[in-house]
């Protein structure tokens, strides 16, 4: 029974461990602070969580959708992304591996996904998929491989003009920025890539200018040809711990480009929530720019997750 109870105890330390540097991947909002780990966030942090243990007595690799699609010619900065995991339905806790595999010329962000799980608890950790320049439009495998089992997802790569944008005209659009920080991963590209979610946040999900107390900022998204548009909805940093009342964007103006001539075409200003939506009397432009004015808190960063132009 000391054995058994000691066992047990190591396991629950271990879980805990894995559960607490998990909770502390998100890096500070401020670049200021010290920056996190050299090695991208998308490519070491795994979660591991209570599951469904199916009593099969087998590692089962799980992903978070069917399938993924990886739009051509976009900044190499905001690849595809994906969830995978492993779910252990082993009757002993232990280490669980999968390999991944792409096809080429497609590349992954990692070659395999391992931790140690106790029975019925899943991993899982984001998967980034780059296609490369002159990579032909087709449907690629992506594969993760245990021992006993294996799971393929579609890849499906095409041009951007295919894409189902639901009706964000932005979508995986060109974005270029009046600058980037360069403490953390915080591209401008990012801001276009389909993702609202902050929790990504220095992990490749939003952006962050860098000059502190220093404005305006800009962010402008090319919108691949002329576009009728009449609502711009801004995403900016909101999550418990850093919520937007206090890091997010507070003032700023939409621009839109009309005949070669930047229109400021709504205004926000005093803003404390997460989310805004700007409608305005359409214009027919090939461009939208957010211009920020300001920003809540100390800091005074411009920080932007997501920017959807319909």
């Amino acid at each position: 029974m000391r054995h058994l109870t000691a066992a047990l105890a190591a396991t629950t330390a271990l879980v805990t461990t894995v559960l607490l540097t998990t909770a502390a991947t998100p890096a500070p909002p401020s670049p200021s602070l010290p920056a996190p780990a050299s090695e991208p966030p998308s490519s070491v942090s795994v979660k591991v969580r209570p599951g469904t243990s199916k009593g099969s007595g087998a590692l089962t690799p799980i992903a978070g959708a069917d399938r993924l699609v990886a739009p051509l010619g976009v900044d190499p900065a905001c690849p595809a992304r994906i969830d995978i995991g492993l779910r252990s339905d082993a009757k002993k806790a232990g280490y669980a591996t999968a390999a991944v595999e792409v096809d080429p010329p497609l590349t992954a962000s990692r070659a395999m996904l391992t931790s140690y799980l106790p029975p019925g608890y899943e991993l899982s950790a984001k998967l980034l998929v780059a296609v490369p320049p002159g990579t032909a439009e087709g449907t690629y495998g992506l594969r993760l491989r245990t021992s006993a089992r294996s799971l393929e997802v579609p890849v499906e790569v095409m041009p951007v003009d295919r894409l189902d944008n639901g009706g964000n005209v932005a979508l995986r659009r060109p974005v270029t920025a009046s600058s980037q920080h360069t403490n953390a991963n915080y591209p401008p590209c990012s801001v276009a890539d389909g993702d609202r979610s902050s929790n990504g946040w220095a992990g490749g999900n939003g952006w962050n200018d860098a000059t502190a107390r220093s404005f305006p900022d800009t962010v402008a998204i090319a919108l691949g040809g002329a576009r009728q548009i009449s609502r711009v909805d801004l995403y900016t940093l909101d999550t418990e711990r850093y919520p937007a009342y206090r890091y997010g964007v507070r003032d700023w103006d939409v621009q839109a480009q009309v005949g070669g001539q930047w229109q400021t075409v709504a205004q926000v200003r005093g803003n404390t929530a997460g989310t805004v939506r700007s409608d305005f009397a359409p214009v027919t432009a090939d461009a939208v720019r957010v211009v920020a004015l300001a920003s809540n808190g100390a800091n005074d960063y411009t920080r932007i997750i997501e920017v959807e132009v319909r």
